[in-house]
Parts: C-alpha cells; sequence; structure tokens
C-alpha cells in the first residue's frame, strides 16, 4: 500500500538525494531506503519490505516514518544476501592533492596514507588534476590556489558546473591570499581555505568535518 508512508519514503529520498552518489557512500553511515536501494541494486519497495519484516536491521526517525539504516546493518544485509560489498567502496575518503610543491605533495600523500583513513592521488597542474578528478572521482579536493596553468577559482567553478563532481569538498590550501580571493574562491564553490604552513591535525579534523557535513 502506498499511502502516507509511501510520501514519506519519497521525500526522505528527495531529503537525501545530494548524498546518494556513490562517493559519498565510502564515508556515509546512516543510509535511507532509497540509498540502500541504489546500493544493493534492488528496488525501495524491496528495501522496506526487508526493513519492515526485521531482515533489514534499522530504526525509524522519531515522529516520523522515515526509515534509516546503519552502515553495520547494511553490511550485514549485503552479505547474508550475496550483494557485492565492492558496491560501498573501498571504505576509505579518497583525496587529491593538487600542489606544484613537491615537497608539500609528498608531506600530505605521506600522512594521509599512514593515516589509513584515506586513499591519495596527486598532480601538480590543473590540467593533470582534471583528468584525475574525473576518473578517481575524489571526496575532497587539497586544491593549492597559484598553479602553473590555472588559479583556484576557475577549477572550483568546473567542479561545480559538473553534477558528477559536485559533492567533492574543496579545501583551498595556499600561501600569499587576500581575504577578498578568499571570498571569491568560497562565492567560486571552495568549502574552506587553510593558510600555509599548516597544522596537518586540524587539517584532516576540517576534512573529517566536512564530509559530515
Amino acid at each position: 500500500m502506498r499511502g502516507q508512508d509511501g510520501m514519506d519514503e519519497r521525500s526522505a529520498v528527495l531529503e537525501a538525494l545530494d548524498n546518494a552518489s556513490q562517493p559519498g557512500w565510502r564515508v556515509k553511515t546512516i543510509f535511507t531506503t532509497g540509498e540502500v536501494a541504489e546500493v544493493c541494486k534492488i528496488s525501495q519497495q524491496t528495501v522496506i519490505r526487508c526493513f519492515d519484516s526485521g531482515q533489514l536491521k534499522g530504526f525509524r526517525v522519531p515522529a516520523s516514518k522515515f526509515r534509516r539504516i546503519p552502515r553495520d546493518a547494511l553490511i550485514e544485509f549485503m552479505k547474508a544476501n550475496g550483494i557485492p560489498l565492492e558496491n560501498l567502496g573501498s571504505g576509505k575518503t579518497r583525496v587529491v592533492i593538487v600542489d606544484d610543491d613537491p615537497a608539500i605533495v609528498e608531506m600530505l600523500e605521506d600522512l594521509l596514507t599512514r593515516d589509513g583513513r584515506f586513499e591519495v592521488k596527486s598532480a601538480a597542474n590543473g590540467f593533470d588534476a582534471g583528468a584525475i578528478v574525473q576518473e578517481f572521482k575524489p571526496d575532497i579536493l587539497l586544491l593549492d590556489y597559484m598553479l602553473p596553468d590555472i588559479n583556484g577559482n576557475v577549477v572550483c567553478r568546473r567542479i561545480r558546473k559538473d553534477p558528477k563532481l559536485n559533492h567533492i569538498k574543496i579545501i583551498i590550501v595556499s600561501g600569499a591570499v587576500s581575504e577578498a580571493e578568499i571570498g571569491d574562491l568560497r562565492k567560486a564553490g571552495a568549502d574552506d581555505f587553510i593558510k600555509k604552513p599548516f597544522d596537518i591535525d586540524k587539517l584532516v579534523s576540517r576534512m573529517v568535518e566536512l564530509l559530515k557535513a
């Protein structure tokens, strides 16, 4: 039956539409029934039936009929039904570092890789960055403001215009940038700005905060 409950579920899907792309699944901890349907390649009504019968564990949002499924419960359901866990991604946050300073790139690659939560690629210019971003589809872009062939504003605008890449969180990492330039970067689509030299722990904390936003 598709009464008010069905309407609530459709509303839930619309509410979470921006988070339903595959890159975001690698870091999500709570899923809607629509997202579970996408991950498992089954219909949303099948997901709802499995939830209501207890085959798929989860909870209802207080004061609503919205169903929510924790990541652990989803993985258990996928294993029980032979659904490939690869559909959820590697489990690591994908990061692309774009900077023409080899020392900065090497330091960030080393620290983020050793952290264990990140899968990292890098580029030294805007051209290479564009190709890597299209193929790798990162969750976060750590972007130097001034590159040899392009500036950060242009990169931000191009990413924000592409629906397949719009989920990417962009952090500008640079040295001498004025307040006006920072404002322009935010208008172009940057999520945050961190000035060099920076504290790596604070940078990682900010990356995690943005992914949860």
